[in-house]
């Protein structure tokens, strides 16, 4: 009887210290916010500093903690350019009025307080491997730093580690997501759009990368198959590029991007019938710039008959 007592007690001990550590965790969270709003970076320097000597097993320290040191790497500079760069920029002109370069801003990020930022990442990473936010949270910085590898690679340990928590993930202050298998698969489509919007061929094998990591887990998701076409399409390799679409439109047969990149396909192939055929199902599914696209395609091809 007495020993059960004992028991008891220590149970509801723990039960009080792990509940005040929670507390206590709430609070430097709170005041963290607070200080981000005020700008104030010395204090949250100095807040970071106590929350990791009061409770290192807090998980939002480590989400605070990339948040403050990627904000103090970025650094605006000024750079002279003898070309005009997209984005807006100031002309410079000599006495003659004549244009001798354009001054541009650029924002960098010092490496020091980034390498700060991605030791606590990664080991709040290593903590929580189920908090889907710290590891899409890393992802977005090494996107900021134009880091594509390190990018494609993130992407794939997240697609990899879902598939071995079944999707069970959590997300800020450690609650469980809802529907995580589509938000974590539609945040993985973005990440591969932004790596499209490079516009480098270079980057076309990551894109290639990433959709086979998703592929061996869900192998009909429609996104993944059409972006595995890509990395063949820009090799011009058309009847490889034709295996993974004719299976996404078989998923997905409105999918005007799919039908859009069969038709191609075709038409780069010669396959006039096919080609026609497809370019008629994106007028009909397609959005406006696409329909104006396979009208002219259209046009072309009946034309030459």
């Amino acid at each position: 009887m007495r020993k059960t007592t004992i028991l008891r007690k220590i149970s509801l001990l723990s039960l009080v210290l792990v509940s005040n550590l929670h507390l206590f965790g709430q609070a430097y969270y709170s005041q963290f916010k607070e200080l981000v709003l005020k700008k104030d970076t010395i204090g949250q320097y100095k807040l970071l500093k106590k929350w990791e000597v009061a409770n290192p097993d807090d998980p939002e320290l480590y989400v605070a903690a990339i948040n403050f040191y990627v904000q103090r790497s970025r650094k605006e500079v000024l750079s002279l350019k003898k070309e005009q760069e997209a984005g807006s920029s100031i002309e410079m002109k000599n006495q003659a009025n004549e244009a001798v370069g354009y001054l541009t801003g650029k924002v960098i990020y010092e490496s020091n307080d980034l390498d700060s930022g991605f030791y606590y990442i990664n080991k709040g990473i290593s903590k929580f491997p189920d908090r889907l936010d710290m590891r899409f949270g890393k992802t977005y910085v090494l996107g900021l730093t134009e880091n594509y590898r390190a990018f494609t690679e993130e992407i794939i340990k997240t697609v990899e580690y879902s598939g071995q928590i079944n999707n069970q993930w959590k997300w800020s202050e450690s609650k469980p997501l809802n529907d995580a298998k589509n938000f974590m698969l539609g945040s993985v489509q973005d990440y591969v759009f932004q790596l499209y919007e490079v516009k480098d061929d270079n980057i076309i094998p990551y894109i290639g990368s990433i959709a086979e990591s998703v592929l061996k887990l869900y192998p009909d998701h429609v996104e993944s198959l059409s972006n595995l076409s890509i990395t063949y399409l820009v090799k011009k390799e058309y009847d490889n590029a034709l295996i993974p679409l004719l299976k996404a439109e078989k998923l997905s047969p409105k999918d005007y991007i799919v039908l859009s990149n069969i038709a191609w396909c075709y038409y780069q192939k010669k396959d006039k019938l096919n080609a026609i055929k497809y370019y008629e199902l994106v007028l009909k599914y397609g959005d406006e710039g696409a329909m104006n696209f396979a009208n002219e395609k259209l046009v072309e091809l009946k034309k030459s008959n």
